[in-house]
């Protein structure tokens, strides 16, 4: 029997469920199945109020780090009951975990979701803390897909660009030509203050569609205020999350704006800042016609996607569904494949995306 079998565990920015997903892989990736649990509100709410400085930390984060732990577990347990593979080929679980800070300027990032708890409750080998290996080699410890993209979805023949839009929105830039390095890098807010903004304004957890944002216009006084900040112009490599853009920091800048500006088009504002942010940074790169593949929730949101076809020049623009993966799927394949490159004690960063000094075997292993 072939144990060739690894489970990713992805948790993101947007906090909007777990996605696991089974892969096989030999020479190639082949998917096998996923699945999406629901993170309980409350345990939402705990993660939330862990991603900005508050009282008594340590306690909470102790407590929270455990029951995520838990949670995880159990979501692997639960997805395992209807695998069509014998659990026995299972070699090893990635888990992302739940980024709580991010702090690469300063040296360290933190996820949470004990993994000695995942292993024990699963009884399988877990590989986690994948970040912090390539922070201490000088990196930012993310965006880390790019890795896997240029594992899967680079091609000889065409430049490829790979645009996960998750909470933050990150870009892959995979040349053709094989002799040309890999980039990529956060390019700033995907879902996250979008998904902020329609939960403070309207109790939902997301725009369907973008169909609320659709119904705005953008006020362009706010969105230039939105852009310029310093982020945006930072040259890679660059990271970003919460730490930056969350709401008391939309808030600040809507009221230093001196405008009463409408729910509703502050929405279609922070839409526009969404799509401006990633088309301006896939613009500036000036691939020679470049074949776009989005991955990741924003997928999902019409009005997001239409604007980024009229900003993007030059690209045929898709899904990762075209290259053999779904988009809702990818990163959590990624950290299948991560858990594989972890055991086999091979390298997951790219240097030229992250800034780290050399490839580093990333995360530790708790065995079964």
């Amino acid at each position: 029997m072939k144990a060739d079998i690894y489970i990713g565990v992805m948790s993101g920015t947007s906090l909007d469920g777990i996605d696991i997903a089974a892969v096989r892989i030999d020479e190639q990736l082949s998917f096998i199945k996923a699945q999406c649990f629901t993170i309980p509100e409350q345990i939402r709410q705990d993660i939330l109020g862990l991603t900005q400085p508050a009282d008594n930390e340590i306690e909470k984060l102790g407590r929270l780090d455990i029951e995520l732990g838990r949670l995880f577990a159990d979501s692997i347990n639960q997805f395992l009951q209807s695998a069509p593979f014998d659990t026995r080929q299972i070699v090893a679980v990635g888990c992302h975990g739940q980024t709580v800070r991010h702090r690469p300027e300063a040296g360290f990032t933190l996820q949470i979701g004990d993994p000695n708890t995942i292993a024990e409750i699963t009884k399988l080998t877990v590989t986690a803390d994948f970040r912090r290996r390539d922070i201490a080699a000088g990196g930012h410890g993310a965006p880390l897909v790019p890795a896997f993209h240029n594992n899967v979805f680079r091609s000889s023949d065409k430049n490829r660009i790979i645009l996960n839009i998750g909470g933050m929105s990150n870009i892959t830039l995979l040349p053709a030509d094989n002799s040309k390095t890999v980039t990529g890098y956060d390019t700033g807010p995907g879902n996250i203050l979008l998904d902020a903004w329609i939960n403070k304004d309207c109790g939902a957890s997301y725009d369907k569609a973008g169909q609320w944002a659709a119904s705005g216009q953008v006020n362009q006084e706010l969105l230039q205020q939105l852009l310029s900040l310093a982020f945006f112009t930072e040259a890679p490599p660059k990271s970003t999350g919460r730490e930056q853009f969350h709401l008391d920091w939309l808030e600040q800048v809507i009221h230093n704006s001196h405008q009463h500006i409408s729910a509703v088009d502050i929405q279609a504002t922070l839409l526009e800042l969404t799509a401006r942010s990633i088309a301006d940074a896939i613009n500036a790169e000036n691939l020679v016609s470049p074949e776009l593949y989005i991955c990741g929730g924003g997928v999902h949101n019409n009005a997001l996607t239409t604007r980024l076809s009229s900003l993007v020049k030059h690209s045929h623009i898709g899904t990762t569904e075209e290259l053999g993966l779904h988009p809702d799927w990818v990163e959590a394949a990624a950290f299948a494949w991560l858990a594989r490159q972890t055991i086999k004690q091979l390298s997951g960063n790219l240097p030229s995306v992250t800034g780290a000094a050399q490839e580093r075997i990333l995360g530790g292993i708790y065995q079964a």
